[in-house]
């Protein structure tokens, strides 16, 4: 057995300590209280010590990277505030904004993912991977850092979502709980191929669907219903259910 190779690697404490600073940042009252104030040369400073030990062996410009990660920072809070005010604004359960933010785990995820999916493309390994993971496991929510994700995304409830790396959402998209955005295979010589699908523009997927295959295309205002399996794509404005024959029958009722 072939051992692993001992190159030095960013620690993973760090990068979750990190991604809980880059929370603040956005948002100084997610956990209460008067709130944290983390500046943007904390920020700067984690991120360097993180690239600094991967920057020779994946070729980081570690300078230009940090300096365009911290430029896009603000971007990304108006991102995450749109998303919070659309899931205030079309959940019933929800009495504010704040509390959306303080305890929703789909923010939570959503946050994460926006927060990684930018150093990922900025051509960061690892680190992104490590940030959504953290996320996964608090929250039970699965999205790839290098999953393409629009404006005012609502993830509702959220435990076991898994959105693959190569899946396209669209804007005011909503998801519950127990969905899976898939691949059909999962051979690894398919893996700088398009394997994940596309759900377009305001499309609504209820608990527990499956849609899977890179070629599926979920068209723009269709409703995807609970538990439905799908490996083929939808026009827009469809309505896709999963049939299922229920039989209520009444028992009689004796006093004796």
């Amino acid at each position: 057995m072939n051992s692993i190779n001992q190159r030095e690697l960013p620690p993973k404490t760090k990068v979750i300590e990190f991604t809980k600073s880059l929370g603040f940042a956005l948002f100084p009252n997610i956990e209460g209280g008067k709130g944290k104030i983390i500046t943007a040369k904390k920020i700067q400073k984690q991120l360097r010590k993180l690239l600094k030990p991967i920057a020779r062996d994946f070729s980081l410009k570690v300078d230009e990277i940090t300096l365009s990660y911290i430029d896009a920072i603000p971007i990304i809070r108006n991102q995450l505030q749109a998303d919070a005010e659309f899931i205030e604004a079309n959940d019933p359960a929800t009495t504010c904004i704040e509390e959306v933010i303080m305890a929703y785990p789909g923010l939570y995820a959503i946050m994460v993912y926006r927060l990684a999916n930018k150093l990922q493309g900025l051509g960061v390994p690892l680190i992104p991977r490590i940030m959504t993971e953290h996320a996964h496991s608090l929250t039970g929510i699965d999205i790839h850092p290098g999953a393409t994700i629009g404006d005012e995304f609502f993830i509702d409830h959220g435990t076991g979502i898994v959105i693959g790396e190569s899946a396209t959402i669209g804007d005011r998209v909503k998801i519950y709980q127990g969905v899976t955005l898939g691949a059909l295979s999962v051979c690894k010589d398919t893996a700088q191929s398009k394997r994940h699908p596309t759900i377009e523009s305001d499309v609504v997927i209820y608990a527990g669907a499956t849609i899977l295959g890179g070629k599926t295309i979920i068209g723009h205002h269709s409703v995807i219903g609970g538990n439905v399996w799908l490996t083929n794509s939808v026009p827009p404005y469809s309505t896709v259910q999963h049939e299922v024959g229920v039989k209520v029958k009444q028992r009689k009722f004796s006093l004796n």
